[in-house]
């Protein structure tokens, strides 16, 4: 009897571990389960986040480069721009300056024209101090003149001109006269809308170069800006790819540990309930063979006791 109540208690010992080791398997398996789901949706979101990263960091590149040549093809168009409008502006003064002496020329051959056909409105040039040698030249010019007209005194020379002539003549200065103011009023025309196209053009200029300036440094702030960008998505890249790999190599010491658990539990797990059942079969078996010993006991214990009592009786 004391020998099957040690085999009870070792039965129910080894239920007792039974119980214990699938509750420890099952809390493992549910732990690791988890933290399995978890390193998984944290590589998820780990490679999501390198992906927009690259992408974003490949974006910053390509918007770095189009500025940084736009910044180039704008330091171009300034340039460019400098020139045109210096090349303009020594037009202009050329056209200027040629208008002018034309004008003075022209004004010149009508004030001569003036003198002869029309006294009243010739303009005498004004009086200069002659030097010495123009002086002399001067007198000698007077002496030829005079000696030239006492020899010419025998030759009168021929008649005048008729009327009639003089007034054809009158008439085709006064179309030349008048050819002269068009082509005067021509070349004042011409000045005025090179004054205007001038004024124009410089205005522009001045609004462009305005522009570029502000757009320069628009772009450069942009720049200085992007690259910061850029190099922080670069270090938040490289953190990304950092704990990617840890993360990966705590997914596979999970996964490992994992496959012990199942080594060391599934069996176990998996015949729990007949073990249970087997045993608890057994300990049954044992109290009733532990009872019919108790009861041969005691059946021997009432056979010892009348037999005692007949030999009293005796």
């Amino acid at each position: 009897m004391g020998l099957i109540d040690g085999l009870v208690a070792t039965l129910q010992n080894e239920q007792l571990d039974d119980e214990h080791k699938k509750e420890y398997c099952e809390k493992q398996f549910d732990f690791t389960d988890d933290k399995k789901k978890g390193l998984e949706q944290n590589l998820a979101d780990l490679e999501t986040t390198i992906e927009d990263t690259t992408e974003k960091i490949a974006t910053l590149t390509d918007e770095l480069k189009a500025l940084a040549e736009g910044i180039v093809t704008l330091d171009k168009e300034v340039k460019e721009s400098t020139e045109t409008r210096k090349e303009e502006h020594e037009e202009y003064t050329e056209l200027m300056a040629g208008n002018n002496a034309a004008k003075d020329l022209l004004g010149v051959a009508k004030n001569r024209m003036n003198k002869f056909y029309n006294p009243k409105m010739y303009k005498a040039p004004p009086k200069r101090e002659l030097t010495e040698e123009e002086r002399i030249s001067e007198n000698m010019g007077v002496s030829f003149v005079q000696i030239a007209s006492h020899s010419n005194k025998a030759d009168p020379g021929p008649a005048p001109e008729a009327p009639g002539a003089f007034e054809k003549k009158t008439e085709e200065s006064n179309g030349v006269l008048a050819m002269i103011d068009m082509i005067v009023a021509d070349l004042d025309k011409e000045s005025q809308e090179s004054e205007i196209m001038k004024k124009d053009a410089q205005k522009a200029y001045e609004t462009f170069m305005k522009d570029a300036a502000m757009k320069r440094i628009t772009d450069s702030k942009a720049i200085t800006d992007k690259e910061g960008a850029k190099a922080d998505g670069e270090t938040a890249l490289e953190a990304a790819k950092e704990e990617k790999l840890s993360k990966v190599k705590e997914l596979m010491a999970t996964e490992k540990y994992i496959a012990s658990l199942h080594l060391e539990c599934d069996w176990l797990i998996k015949n729990f309930d007949l073990r249970k059942e087997a045993r608890a079969g057994e300990i049954d078996s044992l109290k009733k063979a532990k009872a019919v010993l108790a009861g041969a006991d005691f059946s021997l214990m009432e056979k010892g006791s009348q037999s005692r009592s007949l030999r009293g009786s005796a």
